[in-house]
């Protein structure tokens, strides 16, 4: 490494970090519409040891969502719910579809392999077959029957 400590912790959209003072005014909204908003299942924060309320910048992200589907389209609060409910059923189900996509690779890229392994396996001392040439003539012969 280059001596700097790297630090266990990373951080990413997901990770609650803001309390609901600086959510709301990252935001835009007042406090009580975010505790409005959580208690209504539109935003779910995640909670400290002490109940206490923290905002990743996801959350964030959807509140501004929330208010401007809200304040600019005059959706009403449960039809918003259900829009966020769509959304991440939709991203669950592109996430299972890429899943899904990776396996079925996956599986053809050991059909293939196991289609390989059968051909180089095939003994190469026989005579392969070749069909018959057209204009030449088969002659079948058959032994005379005793007579009785």
């Amino acid at each position: 490494m280059d001596g700097r400590r790297r630090s266990q912790y990373q951080l990413t959209d997901e990770t609650p970090v803001y309390v609901i003072s600086v959510a709301a005014q990252l935001s835009g909204l007042h406090p009580q519409t975010l505790r409005q908003y959580d208690r209504l299942g539109l935003v779910s924060p995640d909670r400290t040891a002490g109940r206490g309320r923290r905002y990743s910048a996801r959350d964030i992200e959807l509140l501004r969502t929330v208010q401007a589907l809200s304040q600019d389209e005059g959706i009403n609060l449960a039809g918003i719910k259900r829009i966020i409910e769509l959304e991440n059923q939709v991203a669950a189900l592109q996430q299972r579809v890429a899943e899904l996509s990776s396996a079925v690779d996956g599986a053809a890229a050991v059909l293939r392999q196991r289609e390989a392994q059968v051909h180089a396996s095939y003994r190469r001392d026989l005579v392969p077959y070749q069909p018959p040439v057209p204009g030449n003539a088969l002659v079948v012969w058959r032994p005379k029957r005793p007579q009785d």
